[in-house]
Order: C-alpha cells, then sequence, then structure tokens
C-alpha cells in the first residue's frame, strides 16, 4: 500500500476545484466564476486499489485586501507544508506578476511541484506550447502537464506524474471516503 497528500494551489478561478471534482468524479468543491469561491482547505480522497492520494484544494492566492483574503491566502501557503507534492494550477488568464510571487514562494520548499496548465480546450496548440516554455523558463518544475479540468483531458497523465510521489503507507481514510468534510460543509459547497 502507498499513500499521499498532495496540495492544489492557484490563482483564484485557475481551475483548482474543478481539477478536485475531476480527479474525484464527484462534486465535492464549488465551482463558480466568480473568485474566492473556496473559503477553506477541501480534502479530496482518491482510493484505488493499491493507492490513496489526499488532495487538498486551498483558496486562491491573490493579493489580499482585507482580513479574509489575508486568511484564505495563510491557509493555501499552509498547505504545501507536510505534503509529498504539490500541483500548482495557471492557466493564460492570469497576468504574469500575479504567478510570479507564487511561483518564487514555491522555489523556498523542499516538495516535488508538478505545474498543471489548465484550460487547454481553450486554446491552440501552439499556445500552450508557449505557456509551457514561459513557465518553464520561471522555475525548474518536477513535471508540466497540460490539462483541461473541464474536460477532464490530461487528468491520467497528471495521476501518472503523481504516483512517483507516494510512499509506503497504509491508508488514512476509509476505503470509501472521498472527503473528510462534514455534510453540512458538502451542502454549502453545493
Amino acid at each position: 500500500m502507498k499513500s499521499g497528500f498532495v496540495s492544489i494551489i492557484g490563482r483564484p478561478n485557475a481551475g483548482k476545484s474543478t481539477l478536485l471534482n475531476a480527479i474525484l468524479g464527484e462534486k465535492i468543491a464549488a465551482i463558480s466564476d466568480k473568485p474566492q469561491t473556496t473559503r477553506n482547505n477541501i480534502t479530496g480522497i482518491l482510493t484505488e486499489k493499491d493507492y490513496q492520494i489526499v488532495f487538498i484544494d486551498t483558496p486562491g492566492i491573490h493579493f489580499p485586501r482585507n482580513k479574509l483574503g489575508e486568511f484564505m491566502v495563510k491557509e493555501a501557503q499552509q498547505s504545501y507544508e507536510s505534503v509529498e507534492a504539490v500541483v500548482l494550477v495557471v492557466d493564460e488568464e492570469a497576468t504574469e506578476t500575479e504567478n510570479d510571487k507564487i511561483i518564487e514562494n514555491l522555489k523556498n520548499i523542499d516538495v516535488p511541484v508538478i505545474l498543471a496548465i489548465n484550460k487547454i480546450d481553450l486554446n491552440e496548440k501552439e499556445r500552450v506550447l508557449e505557456l509551457i516554455k514561459f513557465y518553464s523558463d520561471k522555475m525548474d518544475f518536477d513535471s508540466i502537464v497540460p490539462i483541461s479540468a473541464k474536460l477532464g483531458d490530461g487528468i491520467d497523465i497528471l495521476l501518472n506524474e503523481l504516483q512517483k510521489y507516494k510512499k509506503p503507507s497504509p491508508h488514512f481514510f476509509d476505503d470509501e471516503d472521498v472527503t473528510d468534510q462534514p455534510d453540512n460543509v458538502m451542502v454549502a459547497e453545493i
């Protein structure tokens, strides 16, 4: 048996919650065009025959303008302190400076970082290649995976990459669990 924790981080509306829902095949995190829909870390649990990956969907990292914003950014940043890997979700809608601060922080952690370039369904292949080059020049990511969380494209490749970072361990949660959130939180998310 192998298990591991993976933090999903990125700017607001990059598609972090959509990615988590696509991985699990079930809606456990709210999806909205409105930024900062996710206000607390949400745990999603993927259990397969011989492994379990516990995903932590975080609030979007942004430049906070109030105490709530500061709390949400702190929640996201603390999520990668005790995980086996971090998935940074980006899309081309974010400006260069919006992701620069996140990337600079990630350079200082001792955890593998996978870049997931989301929303490839909205871009031509040439643009996706430009984004891969752009981000690979900013940081030496452990891998870069183009995905469309909305359509499920590239999710299997991303999961294959995450297989490398699981450690021998019993499962942390029961095999039938998909989240550790209580029912009232799940209802609020829906």
